[in-house]
């Protein structure tokens, strides 16, 4: 069985360190808010010394936050969580588009992939009236007024298995269509 692996927020903060200390990214102001927050509220991260080294104006910007991260990775992972949690109440922008955000949803990859190999393989082995039915009907099948749902397609079953476990979802009636057809094209001489 295929197991996913989950990151630890010590991990993320060590894979988002770099974005995060580029320059630009976080104000003086957003980072002296989550300062504030891990220092002040429950649970208190950060002690009053800790915030005040971390707050100090006389150190720049960049290696504040990078002494800030690194002490957040020491102390372990409810920290690491906690800085994540005040980095979306401050910064929501900048964690939406944090890399260990990114990583974990390739989705929009598989969709596309899955569309174009699909349409590849129905283009590639489909008779070139079968293609010409399977696009009628899916223009037809857009057009809301004219949708006619079928209740018993013809359907081979290794075809249903296949659309059953892709890791897109297609609606129910343009995959009865096109199983309809794939059927269709194979019996074909």
């Amino acid at each position: 069985m295929f197991r996913r692996k989950y990151q630890t927020y010590c991990d993320r903060l060590v894979q988002d360190t770099p974005f995060l200390t580029s320059n630009g990214r976080l104000s003086e102001q957003q980072v002296d808010k989550i300062i504030l927050q891990l220092n002040r509220f429950y649970p208190q991260i950060l002690t009053n010394k800790e915030a005040e080294k971390f707050r100090n104006p006389k150190t720049s910007l960049r290696v504040r936050l990078c002494d800030l991260l690194t002490h957040l990775q020491r102390k372990g992972e409810r920290d690491c969580q906690e800085f994540y949690r005040a980095l979306y109440i401050n910064a929501q922008h900048l964690y939406s588009s944090l890399p260990s955000r990114k990583a974990m949803s390739p989705m929009f990859f598989l969709a596309c992939f899955s569309v174009a190999a699909g349409l590849a393989f129905l283009i590639y082995y489909c008779s070139p009236v079968c293609r010409q039915q399977v696009l009628n009907r899916l223009r037809q099948c857009w057009a809301p007024s004219r949708c006619q749902r079928h209740s018993n397609p013809r359907v081979l079953r290794g075809a249903r298995r296949v659309i059953g476990f892709s890791p897109i979802i297609i609606g129910k009636h343009v995959s009865h269509y096109l199983l309809a057809y794939l059927e269709k094209g194979f019996k074909e001489p």
